[in-house]
């Protein structure tokens, strides 16, 4: 059953959404000790919005488009009264006093919230493994990462603990788990959808993204999440498109771009999977065009100089005193002191990294030489984006380089880690929405995916192009790993 599906049938009173809501923390009890994608389970709120759901089904009440539908949520974005750690021991115990601007509108959709996902420590990382909690394991092969930085997200809709899942994308961190899980993940125009209530990585870059089994179940909830929020500067008021009706539209006549020089540094199986798509879309009555995107090269070193001083300006509140986790107490300590070891504690070894970093780039006789070099590279990336999509619709292209790859495979390679960012960081620099879409499975069965790029506040053109991509393959079964290890108890 789809997230639609689930739906309509609880809006038809077909399904008791208490009984979906059970089944799916049935799910969660079986298959969670395998994967590690829970970190906190509201067992208990889930089945009372449930039941509220049953109640207003029976006495023939209006209900929202989510009613009765479970879903979950990265633990990035606050849900009132639920643990808020970001993965990180730097907030442990904290729990967040109101809903993020997004929760309240799931809620008013009567969507069941049934607890947090696991995420790399602020969402830094494309792994899923320097989460506070350990690494989260890929649904299809045990062994793999689930990509990051919402990997626990990812895993949790591919394992089917309920329908959906709301992630963060700052760099690739909602694409690059759906590509790696076997699920579609949409990163959204920047200031589509509200980030008030979500902890900040890097603000000019992070975007909360929804994740599910379809193009149009995530149609459905990026319907509900999008629109403006007054308590979001940033969020912008553009009209909210029909986005599940676009996935009903042909591409017959649509300009799709390829970038051959994507092309190049791809696995044999993924560098097939999107010409494969390519080909599939015009025989649809797309038309192709070859673009070029002259500085692509300079979008990983951009991204990670400008996101590193980005999270070191927005954790820097974190001390131990103001927020945060605060070191024992000793009578010898300064202030400075106890803001080190209080850091030195909260923070892991990724975080500290990229703290470190960003704040070399941004300490003087450095910042000229490269953070205000890499916004100048970053608007460089910005134009060469606006010229391929005025030469085109949608930009097609890979989500990542491979399939995923297994777990500690860059543990001790951080600059091999990031480089798997290279063909997504671009549309966040840019503030483009791109989406990540399943093709089917590789060698090794493991999900292989294409991501499709397009103009600002075009989501619409994305679901139509991605409704048609999915059209063309077969829909992926149940994860077979977790399958296995479940039924054998492993």
């Amino acid at each position: 059953m789809t997230l639609i599906e689930c739906a309509s049938a609880i809006a038809a009173g077909s399904l008791s959404a208490l009984d979906a809501t059970n089944a799916a923390l049935a799910r969660i009890e079986s298959a969670d000790v395998h994967l590690n994608a829970m970190v906190h389970v509201d067992a208990a709120g889930a089945r009372a919005q449930a039941t509220a759901v049953d109640e207003a089904v029976a006495a023939g009440q209006p209900i929202g488009p989510l009613a009765g539908v479970p879903i979950t949520i990265k633990d990035l974005i606050a849900v009132g009264g639920q643990p808020l750690t970001a993965g990180s021991n730097m907030l442990a115990g904290y729990v967040a006093p109101r809903d993020a601007s997004v929760i309240a509108r799931l809620r008013a959709a009567g969507a069941v919230l049934l607890g947090k996902t696991s995420l790399d420590e602020f969402a830094m990382g494309s792994t899923n493994e320097t989460a506070a909690t350990g690494p989260v394991r890929n649904p299809w092969g045990l062994d793999r990462v689930p990509g990051g930085s919402s990997g626990g997200s990812a895993a949790a809709v591919a394992a089917g603990y309920g329908y959906g899942s709301l992630g963060t994308d700052t760099g690739g961190s909602v694409r690059l788990p759906a590509a790696f899980c076997g699920v579609v993940g949409l990163k959204p125009t920047y200031g589509r959808v509200s980030r008030s209530g979500v902890v900040a990585y890097a603000s000019s870059l992070d975007q909360v993204g929804p994740m599910a089994a379809t193009v149009r179940d995530t149609a459905r909830l990026f319907s509900v999440i999008a629109g403006p929020c007054a308590a979001d500067a940033t969020s912008r008021s553009e009209p909210i498109g029909d986005y599940e009706a676009a996935c009903e539209l042909p591409v017959a006549g649509l300009r799709v771009g390829l970038v051959h020089s994507w092309l190049a540094g791809l696995s044999p199986e993924v560098h097939r999977a999107v010409m494969t798509t390519y080909d599939a879309l015009l025989a649809a009555g797309a038309t192709g065009a070859a673009i070029e995107l002259p500085h692509a090269h300079l979008a990983v070193p951009a991204y990670y100089l400008i996101a590193m001083s980005e999270a070191s300006a927005n954790l820097a509140r974190y001390d131990g005193v103001r927020y945060g986790h605060r070191a024992e107490l000793h009578s010898s300590d300064t202030l400075d002191t106890l803001y080190a070891r209080s850091r030195a504690e909260g923070f892991g070894p990724e975080v500290q990294r990229r703290i470190v970093m960003g704040t070399w780039a941004l300490s003087s006789g450095y910042y000229d030489a490269y953070y205000d070099r890499a916004c100048r590279v970053r608007r460089l990336v910005h134009d060469d984006l606006q010229t391929a999509l005025s030469a085109c619709d949608v930009i097609l292209g890979p989500t990542a380089p491979s399939a995923a790859w297994p777990l500690g495979a860059h543990t001790h390679d951080p600059i091999a880690a990031y480089q798997m960012d290279i063909y997504t960081t671009a549309a966040n620099l840019a503030g483009l929405p791109a989406m990540s879409v399943p093709v089917g499975l590789g060698d090794e069965g493991l999900p292989l995916a294409v991501q499709l790029i397009a103009g600002s506040f075009k989501e619409t053109t994305l679901f139509q192009v991605g409704a048609a991509v999915e059209q063309r393959q077969e829909r992926l079964s149940g994860p077979a790993a977790l399958q296995a290890a479940i039924a054998g108890g492993q």
